[in-house]
């Protein structure tokens, strides 16, 4: 029997337990690709505009280092994907990410693939099925895009370009989730390490477009704005892509040839023969189950606090130009040019930051459906304590995470200099105040989860779809009620804006009310 039996079976297997997840996030990413495309020749119905619009954004390191630069400033193609080339392939990333460690990782730490392992099924079939199926959602994610473009008028080659740069995000996001995968024996710490490991390629990227442009071209998401996929395009470039995801995939391959089924690279620390007291109690359990994914998430938004916030100062430098000073507004918000910034980055913080909570209830059905969290009911924990310690993790987590972006951020900009008319003390609660939307956010994916432990997963199609209706309804300037379905959209835009109470007050009743209903639910539900 060859080592890889069983991969056609199981890649169609993990297709059909994705078939909600991955299409709704591809949908949602071709949408806004197809809305960036339409709404730019509205917005700026001559050339001229355009290259003024391009040169505005070029002029600033700060929102080069967000979005990546203009290299063509008379292409229309790059000023419409201006947020999608770079900053929005994170979220191609993020999505391969979730669906390789679904079927490799946690499928191994929950031991259903030892079971698998017992039947006609090669060593290396359960990981080469989440290769081609990471190969078949980028192919498709890839294509879709290109639809869009083209259906927004853009052309209709570079359109198909920009698209394979989104297939060669997939692909090297699959192979760098199947490397963090082999690393570490808990689905948590290697969800933890892919995150970080993306991180740290977008900020050597900006790093690369606002100074060191060589190191641009150490990481993919450089890459896809050096491939010029509106002018001239670089198709030399996609070897990268594909070197790249075919030496993570060797990489992968030989650690996992070293490893022991059920274990990673890193060995795991051996526990202590007795557990300690505090351990006794659901939430300090939870948060002990948790603290790695905390640590590493808030060192990864103190990084991006800090860089940020030392290159927002020099937003001031657009002030001389209306119609930089408009192209920035557009993309940020109102107000001063250094507070549109510092609130463009925490908009984008507080939408990442629901990753974690939902990871923590996404793993919370994962410790249902393996039976642990029968084990914990069976002690003195009731289970509504159960719940509650999930959502209170959950809860506290994402304040923790909005603190520390925030008070890095801060720092950032202190170190470098706050521009005059700034609002720098402002910018810690600018971040706080996103709690309240990202709370109820959290209070649907944990009210979905109690209603059944399966719609746990259905969590992560709640961030993507915030984002796109944001976006969407700025674009296309949808009617308001449109817009103001995302919670997000109720958030007063500080340090630029005023504050106001109301919205936060509401949402955080709703949040409150929303997860009430879920901690009543799960306490009369089946468990499993």
């Amino acid at each position: 029997m060859s080592t890889y039996t069983g991969t056609g079976i199981l890649t169609r297997q993990a297709l059909r337990r994705d078939r909600l997840i991955a299409p709704i996030w591809i949908v949602l990413l071709a949408l806004f690709v197809y809305v960036s495309a339409a709404a730019v020749p509205a917005l700026y119905k001559t050339t001229a505009e355009r290259v003024q619009a391009a040169q505005a954004i070029n002029s600033n390191p700060a929102i080069v280092a967000l979005y990546g630069p203009i290299l063509d400033v008379h292409s229309i193609g790059e000023l419409a994907m201006t947020k999608a080339t770079v900053l929005y392939a994170i979220f191609v990333a993020i999505l391969m990410v979730i669906l390789v460690r679904r079927h490799t990782r946690v499928e191994e730490e929950s031991g259903r693939l030892e079971l698998i392992a017992g039947t006609a099924v090669g060593r290396n079939a359960p990981m080469f099925s989440a290769i081609v199926e990471g190969a078949v959602v980028s192919l498709v994610l890839g294509l879709l895009a290109a639809l869009g473009a083209i259906g927004g008028a853009l052309p209709t080659a570079g359109s198909l370009a920009f698209g394979a740069t989104w297939v060669g995000i997939g692909l090297v996001s699959t192979g760098l989730a199947l490397v963090s995968c082999q690393l570490a024996a808990s689905a948590r710490t290697c969800a933890a390490i892919a995150a970080g490991a993306i991180a740290v390629l977008f900020v050597v990227r900006a790093i690369g477009d606002i100074s060191a442009q060589w190191l641009s071209w150490l990481s993919p998401f450089g890459w896809n704005t050096r491939f010029r996929a509106w002018s001239e395009p670089r198709w030399w470039m996609l070897a990268l892509y594909l070197g790249s995801f075919v030496l993570l995939v060797a990489v992968a391959q030989l650690l996992r040839s070293r490893r022991d089924l059920g274990s990673g690279m890193v060995a795991a620390r051996p526990g202590r023969a007795t557990g300690s007291p505090r351990l006794g109690d659901a939430i300090s359990l939870a948060v002990r189950v948790n603290q790695g994914a905390i640590g590493v998430w808030s060192f990864a938004f103190a990084a991006l606090g800090i860089i940020f916030g030392a290159i927002a100062p020099g937003v001031s430098n657009l002030l001389d130009s209306p119609d930089a000073e408009q192209i920035i507004a557009r993309l940020g918000g109102p107000g001063a040019m250094a507070d549109t910034l510092i609130t463009a980055v925490l908009s984008l913080v507080a939408i990442i930051v629901v990753c974690f909570a939902i990871s923590v209830i996404a793993h919370s059905g994962g410790d249902e459906a393996d039976g642990r969290t029968e084990e914990v009911l069976a002690t003195a924990t009731s289970r509504s304590r159960w719940f509650a310690a999930t959502t209170l993790v959950a809860f506290g987590g994402v304040l923790w995470l909005l603190l520390v972006a925030g008070f890095f951020l801060w720092i950032g900009v202190g170190a470098a200099g706050a521009p005059a008319g700034s609002h720098t003390g402002r910018i810690v609660p600018a971040a706080l105040v996103y709690t309240p939307a990202a709370w109820l956010v959290i209070a649907v994916a944990a009210a979905l989860f109690a209603l059944r432990r399966s719609w746990a997963v259905i969590g992560w199609i709640l961030p993507a779809l915030c984002l796109v209706i944001s976006l969407v309804g700025e674009l296309l300037d949808l009617p308001d009620w449109f817009v103001r379905i995302s919670p997000y959209a109720h958030v007063p835009q500080l340090p630029a804006a005023a504050m106001n109470w109301t919205p936060l007050l509401v949402m955080t009743g709703i949040a409150l009310v929303v997860t009430a209903f879920g901690w009543w639910r799960f306490a009369r539900r089946d468990i499993g």
